[in-house]
This record gives structure tokens, sequence and C-alpha cells, in this order.
């Protein structure tokens, strides 16, 4: 009896792996290019290099198909360089419709980087001639850096920017993990939802906080790994800890209060109206530059964190899909003046297209959306999507013609982003997430 029930529990392993559908391994590859301007190329304004500025880039093959997860150390992705980048990498073999390319949104590099179109192809090209044999696993950490940015005064009972404790904010990171076959790191593509704006004041060239998180796990990791960062939804997230909303804020104020000029609500770029020789200014923007170490260095440990302690099992079967659409909400122009704390004053304008992409490689989900979305609509798409290991990219793949993306409800508040926003009321929350969800439907489907 023991020996014929042995026999069959054989013969159906054996049965078993000679049905089991053969999988196509995973290849990946990754690069970083340095982008950082010479001082000669800094445009008017800009003192010097606080710390270089990079492409990152990981290539990914699997069964024939390939993708590439792209992060770039500038404020936002022209969509002239999205459009150049997306020829270059359909000569490597990579459609447009599987490339997701993210601006970082650090808000001290200045605009228009010397050939970044080309530097992106490069580092596009230097991954994929790494291609090897691969696993991709996705793990989920939190970290506390950022929070909402919209406060309301109660003195003046108007909005300012300011650390909103209570205000809707994800304080989650994504990981996804992306090792040799050996064990040994390739690329870390993390996601985080914060604002880069600490070096801000200092009118100097800087990564800010993603570049320095990227460096610090680079350097944990070692290896020639490349540490990704995708800009979550931060249209309403500030780093916790940031000097604009605080002292240095309250010095510039005063500073253009006497020659007659109100800017409380309207602050002006860099660190126009900061006297640099005043020692406490001095201080002060030591300590931003210090800020963006420890915050880089925290977030940097979290990524490290769930990469060693909490990932999921690899993907078994991991299937590239990529798709895009573009969803149409209708627009408006703001027709008077001021930065926030009043409601706005409007006419109809051009209707605004927003450029949807997903990418999935097996049950990991990126969503992308081409512009600056607030916290809310990417947690509602996390709550709906199908897959539990579900990102949303902003930033990614060229820039809306909208401003800021809020959330329906926040269309009731007087902040910056919303009175600047091109988007009338009632349209692009729903329309972001329906679009999203539209994607990974079709991804099921094919």
């Amino acid at each position: 009896m023991v020996l014929a029930l042995t026999t069959s529990i054989m013969a159906l392993q054996a049965t078993s792996a000679l049905s089991a559908p053969t999988v196509a391994p995973l290849n990946a590859g990754a690069a970083k290019v340095d982008i950082t301007p010479t001082k000669a190329q800094l445009p008017k304004g800009y003192d010097g290099i606080n710390d270089p500025i990079y492409v990152r880039a990981t290539v990914l093959e699997h069964d024939g198909q390939k993708a590439a997860l792209v992060s770039v150390d500038i404020g936002g992705m022209p969509d002239s360089v999205w459009a150049a980048v997306v020829q270059g990498a359909q000569s490597l073999g990579i459609p447009s419709a599987n490339l997701m390319l993210t601006a970082t949104h650090s808000h001290s590099v200045p605009r228009g980087v010397p050939q970044l179109d080309e530097k992106i192809v490069t580092a596009l090209r230097q991954a994929a001639a790494k291609l090897q044999p691969a696993t991709i696993a996705y793990g989920q950490g939190v970290s506390y850096i950022n929070i909402n940015r919209n406060i309301i005064d109660p003195k003046t009972h108007r909005w300012w920017e300011g650390p909103n404790y209570e205000g809707p904010s994800d304080k989650t990171v994504g990981v996804v993990s992306i090792t040799s076959a050996s064990g040994q790191p390739i690329a870390v593509y993390y996601n985080y939802a914060v604002h880069a704006v600490l070096n801000g004041q200092l009118d100097m060239v800087s990564g800010d906080i993603p570049g320095a998180a990227s460096r610090y796990i680079e350097d944990s990791l070692g290896s020639g790994a490349v540490a990704i960062w995708s800009e979550g939804a931060a249209g309403d997230q500030n780093p916790i800890f940031f000097q604009q909303t605080y002292d240095l804020r309250n010095i510039r104020i005063a500073a253009y209060a006497k020659r007659g000029e109100d800017i409380s609500n309207a602050m002006p770029p860099g660190g126009q109206g900061l006297d640099r020789k005043d020692p406490q200014v001095a201080r002060l923007m030591a300590q931003q530059r210090q800020m963006v170490d420890s915050m880089g260095q925290m977030l940097g440990e979290e990524v490290l964190r769930v990469g060693r302690d909490v990932l999921d099992r690899p993907e078994v079967n991991p299937r590239i899909f990529g798709a895009s659409k573009t969803v149409t909400c209708p627009g408006r122009v703001r027709t008077d003046k001021g930065r926030a704390g009043y409601p706005g004053t409007y006419a109809d304008g051009p209707d605004v297209p927003i450029r949807l992409s997903l990418l999935k490689i097996g049950g990991i989900e990126i969503g992308g959306v081409n512009a600056e979305v607030f916290n809310p609509i990417a947690l509602r798409f996390k709550a709906r999507s199908g897959s539990s290991r579900a990102m949303m990219a902003t930033l990614t793949n060229g820039m809306a013609p909208s401003g800021y993306i809020p959330h329906d409800e926040a269309f009731g508040q007087n902040t910056f982003e919303v009175v600047s926003s091109r988007l009338k009321p009632g349209c692009a929350e729903t329309a972001i997430i329906e679009g999203l969800l539209d994607l990974e439907q079709a991804s099921e489907s094919n």
C-alpha cells in the first residue's frame, strides 16, 4: 500500500513537471549618466553646483518584450524631450508604451539641460548593453519625511504654505528590487510622494532629496547598482521640515515689505530677497543643505530595509505589458493675479489633455500621469487597483498643460495649486483613476 502510494506521488510529480509551462527568463541591466551642467552653462541666477545630477535607467526584457524605467534629475519632463527619447528608445527595441520617463521634480535644476534627450538615450543604451538574467520583486515600507503642505492660517483664515499634520499624506514607499541571478543588486526603483524643494533657495544645482536618497542607496548597495527615484503624487506634499515655510520665509516677507511689496502668499522663486551675507540667512541655508542629506538618508534607509526584510516573493512570470491613453478635461484661464488665499476669477479655456501610462511587470503595476497630482488621487487609484503592488508615477512621459491636478474636494480651497490650475473642477480625478483602471483591465485581456 505504501509502495503504491509512493509510486503514485512520484508519477504525479513527474506529470506536473512535464505539464508545467515554460516561463521565459527576465533580463535586466541598469546605468546612470551624469547630466550636471558646467558652471559656464548655468543661466543667470545660479551660483554653482551643490551636488551632481543624473539620468538613472534600468532596461528589462522578458519573452522578447523590452521596457525601461527612467528618472531624470530635472523639474519637469518637456514633451519635446519625451518625444525625442521615445524615438531613441524605439531604436533599442523599447516601444513607447513600455517607457516610464519620470522627472524627479528637483526645484534646483535649470531648465534646458544641454543635450538632455541624447544623454537619456545614452543611459538607456548603456543599460540595455548590460542585460543579464535577473529577478524582480516588490516590497512596501513607510517614511514620514513628507507632509501635506496646505494649511489655513488661524488668524487670517486664509491658505498659506505650511505643514498640515492632519491633511491627507500617503507615507508609503513602494520598492521594486531587481537583482542578478547570483543575488547581486542591479537596480532599485522606488516610489515616494514629496516635493524636492529643500535646496531651492540656494540657487545652486542640486538633485535635492531624490538625488541624496539615490546616492545613499547606491553607496550602500555597491556593485554598480542604480537607484531610480519615482515621483509619487506629491502635488500637495512638502518635506516635513522646510525652512521656506518658517524662518527664511519670514525673512523674505519682511525684506520685501520694507520695499512696499507683500509676498506673503506669492513667494518669488529661488533665494531672491535673501541677503546671503547675513549670518542668520547663511546658517539657515547651511541647515537646509544638511536637511537634504538627512532626509535622503532616512528615505534611503527605508528603501534598503524593504529590500532586505519585506520583499514579496519574486515575480514568477514577469510578463511585460505597457499601454497609454489620453483623457481630456474642460479647461479654464485665470483672469486675475495673486498667488493664493483668495478665490480666482476665470474664463473658459481650451480643453486640457492628460497623458496616462501603465506599465506592468508581472503583478507589479506602475500608473503614470504627466502632471503634478494631488495625493488623494493616487490613494484612490491604489485602493481601486486590482494589484496590491500598484504605484503612481507622476511627471511621467511629458508635461500636461494643466498645472497642478487637485482632487475634487481640494477645489473648494483657495490653495496656490488650485487657483493656478488650468483645469475646471469635477473632471480630472475621475478621468485619471478610471483611465488607469481601463488600461489595467486591458492588460488582463491582452
